[in-house]
Formats: C-alpha cells, sequence, structure tokens
C-alpha cells in the first residue's frame, strides 16, 4: 500500500517523539512529506538516530531536546521548530508519563509531574504553535481509552490526566476554529511499545478485555494521526477518538 503524500509542504512539531507511539507518528509524518521536529527527554541516542534515518532517506527532520514538565522547555522547541523550518503546521502533543498507585500510598511529586507532563505541556505547546498557525492548522492531542475506561487499581491520577485532555480539546477547538485551526485527540488503548508490551502478566490481564482480541501496533495510531494532520481531515475538530480495538467498547 502506497503511502500518500499530502503533507508536502508543511512542518510538525511532535511532543515525546522519540520511541514508542511517538518515534511511529515522527515516522509516518515524515512519509508523507512533513518536515518533522520532535523532543525528547533521556533517549538521545534512539532520538538521533531517528533523525538520522529519517535525514538519510531524503526527508528532513530534528530531535530537540526537551522536557516537557518545563514549560519554558516546551515554548523554546516550538520556537526552534519555526525557526529551521520556517513555518508550524501541525503539533502532535504525545509527551506522557505513567505512575500508578493506590490513591491512599499516592506520591505527591508523581501526581505533579504527571499533571505536568500530560496537560499543562499540551496547553503550553498549543499555545505558543497556535500563534505560527493559520488556515489548515492541526494540533493533535494524544490521550488514553483511560480517560472512559479504567479497568485495573491503581491509576485514578492518569485517567484523570488523560479525561483533562477532553475538555481541554473541546475548549482549544472552540478558540482556535476561526483561525482555521482543528484540535483533536486521539485515545489510543493498549499498543505494544517497550513500556507496554504485548506480551506479559500485565498484557494477559488486558487482552481479554478488546473485542480483537490483541494489542493495538504503533503504526495503526501514527496513520490515524496522520490522517487527522492531512487535508481531508479538516471538518473534524473538538473531537475525542478512541482507537482501542474495542477496549471501551
Amino acid at each position: 500500500m502506497s503511502i500518500p503524500r499530502n503533507l508536502d509542504g508543511k512542518v510538525a512539531l511532535v511532543q515525546g517523539g522519540s520511541r514508542g507511539i511517538g518515534a511511529a507518528i515522527v515516522r509516518r509524518l515524515a512519509e508523507q512529506g512533513a518536515q518533522v521536529a520532535f523532543t525528547y527527554v533521556s533517549s538521545a541516542g534512539p532520538a538521533e538516530n531517528l533523525a538520522e534515518a529519517i535525514n538519510q532517506a531524503g526527508g528532513k527532520a530534528l530531535a530537540l531536546r526537551a522536557d516537557s514538565a518545563d514549560a519554558s522547555a516546551v515554548q523554546q522547541a516550538v520556537q526552534t521548530t519555526v525557526d529551521t523550518f520556517g513555518r508550524l503546521d501541525i503539533l502532535v502533543n504525545n509527551a506522557g508519563v505513567l505512575a500508578v498507585a493506590p490513591v491512599a500510598e499516592f506520591d505527591l511529586g508523581d501526581f505533579d509531574r504527571m499533571l505536568a507532563v500530560n496537560v499543562r505541556s499540551v496547553f503550553v505547546a498549543s499555545q505558543a504553535a497556535a500563534k505560527h498557525m493559520g488556515q489548515g492548522g492541526r494540533i493533535i492531542n494524544i490521550g488514553s481509552t483511560n480517560a472512559e475506561r479504567m479497568p485495573f487499581a491503581g491509576g485514578a491520577p492518569y485517567a484523570m490526566s488523560k479525561s483533562a485532555l477532553v475538555g481541554l480539546t473541546k475548549g482549544m477547538a472552540r478558540d482556535l476554529g476561526p483561525q482555521g485551526v482543528t484540535v483533536n485527540n486521539v485515545q489510543p488503548g493498549p499498543v505494544d511499545t517497550d513500556m507496554n508490551p504485548a506480551e506479559g502478566e500485565f498484557a494477559d490481564s488486558l487482552i481479554p478485555l478488546m473485542a480483537v482480541g490483541r494489542y493495538g501496533r504503533v503504526e495503526e495510531i501514527a496513520s490515524f494521526v496522520a490522517y487527522l494532520a492531512g487535508p481531508e481531515a479538516g471538518y473534524i475538530t473538538g473531537a475525542s477518538l478512541t482507537v482501542d480495538g474495542g477496549f471501551s467498547a
């Protein structure tokens, strides 16, 4: 199956793009013609390798070290993207952290960092990016099916952080619609990554909950994100779109 190059001339920034779903999104946007900057925190090797692979294949990619918990670093990543590529058309807010513990034992430091990365960085990046976007601009947040279904104990703050994106997406869609920018929220279910592998005790507990009986692949999330970033998705905004193999059905 050929991949359409319907993002030629577009510039994208992906928060959290060095591994897993984020790296798949970076690759897919580049394959469809976008010039892509992406941030990472500690995975310098994978980040540089990903950027080099895209550049050697004829694309344009830039790896930027930026902790999404640091608002100034997020703002600088947006500015560096614009300074390097001359514009910004697509923002994908993929950075996220997960901590799991019973409510009575949940560490407040973990709670605060999760909100800083999973929620505040989405707003900070979107606020900065929106200043550079016009007609056809796209902001795509990566939430979680756990905003709608939390089938295991210990995930209350994480579920809350992802639920917050539902309201933020709706509100930003209203604010930015008049300037031609759409804002959507993709809610993946369990996806096979190094942080959440499709094999093991935890996976074995989740797979029976999915209608399709398997974990998702990172490419399946990336292709949907690329569709929302493309020209055919201009009438979709303010939506939280679940891609979870029937996990929440």
